[in-house]
């Protein structure tokens, strides 16, 4: 009695052994304990989960909730976390008892000859009728809990679909913020270039005089015309670089560009907002892109343990109840039921199995790289929106002087050349000079805008893993 009694107890702690789930590999990586840039920002809460409202433009919140209504890639995304919600409920299937239930007619009639073996009727009993019910249930113990893991496999598959589909969603929204941006800021500087432009022809027309009058050159007057034809070329390249931005924007938004209404609001009035970085440690819980990793790692770990079960024999468990007759209405005279094990185990697959485990090994080591690699360029994507911000806010505040030092110097020397106390090449120079400024002012504000965004989606816009 006593070796039986030790084979149970080692088979018992063999199960329970192979129930249990490898746990997920940890990352290895450790976080900093602050970011590099962080020391301009504020030190405010972290980002809202309508982290857009932020920027204080109705237009923009009218435009981002277009997207998430309409866009393309979210509903693709969103079918996509469905698939895996059945595939889920497929995994989990087998660990409870399959039943089910069969109702079967027959009727043979010998047409001619005296019949054989393999029929029921005969010369002498020519038509022959049956009728049966059976219901049957079949289970298959999970002790190597291959079947277990094989589900928790699949609602970690789940948990990253619905991650992804919340990157999406984060990438497609920074990315309508963008384009709108984008499209304010080429708005901009189409303005400044048609002011330029009037500028430039005023003082063309102004050369034109004096020139008439001798006092300016050929040359003076050939140089002016050239600056003019520049602006006029500059005008439709902004248009066309405007256009485009709207056609991208309407795309985002799941439109054609027909169905896109004209811009309301200026740049100079969309708000760049205070933004609170947080600690690196906390971008884990932060970043959907970063917890759709660590649950395909978590997915692959389940795996092994499902190529590993494989390896080892399988019980099947059956039982069916079922009825026979001759006849419909005796259908229920005679009952019946069946039970059966059954025991498989594999002997022979000239290295499938083994291959199957070191593939999901393979799959598992692969995306705990994967995993790290994203950690490591959520770090990198905050640290660039944090750079990003503090050399666009130092280029900002000289920026803004050299454009009101540039207009300055611009109306004098048009003053002074209306005067004949300057050359046109100063007017020229000046002239060069304020479209220049005033253009890489429209574009510091862009970058600063889009800094903003950046930086939000870096830092996770907003959401906050589920645990």
């Amino acid at each position: 009695m006593t070796l039986p009694c030790r084979i149970s107890l080692l088979t018992l702690y063999l199960g329970l052994t192979a129930c249990s789930t490898p746990p997920t590999p940890a990352s290895g990586i450790t976080a900093p304990p602050a970011w590099q840039g962080a020391t301009a920002l504020p030190t405010v809460g972290p980002p809202s989960a309508r982290w857009w409202r932020t920027f204080a433009s109705s237009e923009l919140n009218q435009l981002v909730e277009r997207a998430r209504r309409n866009a393309h890639d979210l509903a693709a995304a969103t079918a996509r976390v469905r698939q895996a919600q059945a595939r889920a409920v497929i995994a989990g299937a087998p660990l409870l008892p399959e039943v089910q239930f069969g109702l079967d007619g027959s009727r043979q009639r010998l047409l001619h000859g005296h019949g054989n073996n393999a029929l029921d009727v005969s010369r002498s009993q020519r038509t022959y009728s049956s009728f049966a019910t059976q219901l049957t249930a079949s289970y298959e113990l999970d002790f190597w809990g291959g079947l277990r893991a094989a589900r928790a496999s699949a609602l970690r598959e789940l948990d990253a679909s619905i991650f992804d589909r919340q990157t999406v969603e984060l990438t497609l929204v920074s990315a309508v913020a963008d384009s709108y941006l984008q499209g304010l800021a080429l708005e901009e500087q189409l303005r400044i270039a048609h002011l330029n432009l009037r500028n430039a022809r005023d003082v063309l027309h102004l050369v034109e005089t004096r020139q008439s009058a001798g006092s300016a050159t050929r040359l003076e007057l050939a140089q002016q015309r050239s600056l003019v034809a520049a602006q006029e070329r500059q005008v439709p390249l902004l248009e066309q670089q405007w256009q485009d931005s709207r056609v991208t924007l309407a795309t985002l938004l799941g439109d054609p560009v027909q169905a896109l209404p004209a811009y309301i609001q200026t740049i100079s009035t969309v708000q760049w907002p205070a933004i609170g970085s947080g600690v690196p440690s906390e971008l884990l819980t932060r970043r959907p892109d970063i917890a759709a990793a660590e649950a395909r790692l978590a997915a692959a770990s389940a795996n092994v343990q499902v190529a590993r079960a494989a390896m080892l024999p399988t019980l099947t468990l059956g039982a069916s109840l079922g009825t026979g007759a001759n006849t419909f209405a005796r259908l229920l005279d005679s009952t019946y039921y069946t039970l059966t094990a059954g025991l498989v185990a594999p002997v022979f697959n000239n290295g499938r199995l083994r291959a199957s485990r070191e593939l999901a090994e393979g799959e598992q080591a692969q995306l705990l790289e994967d995993y790290r690699s994203s950690i490591l360029a959520g770090f990198a994507d905050v640290e660039k929106a944090l750079n990003a911000i503090q050399g666009v806010e130092r280029q900002r505040q000289w920026q803004d002087e050299e454009v009101l030092q540039a207009r300055q110097a611009f109306d004098l020397a048009q003053q002074r050349y209306g005067a004949g106390a300057e050359t046109l090449l100063a007017v020229l120079e000046t002239q060069r000079t304020l479209y220049l400024a005033q253009d890489q002012q429209a574009q510091l504000r862009l970058a600063r805008l889009q800094g903003s965004v950046a930086l939000y989606k870096a830092l996770g816009g907003g959401w906050q893993v589920q645990r």
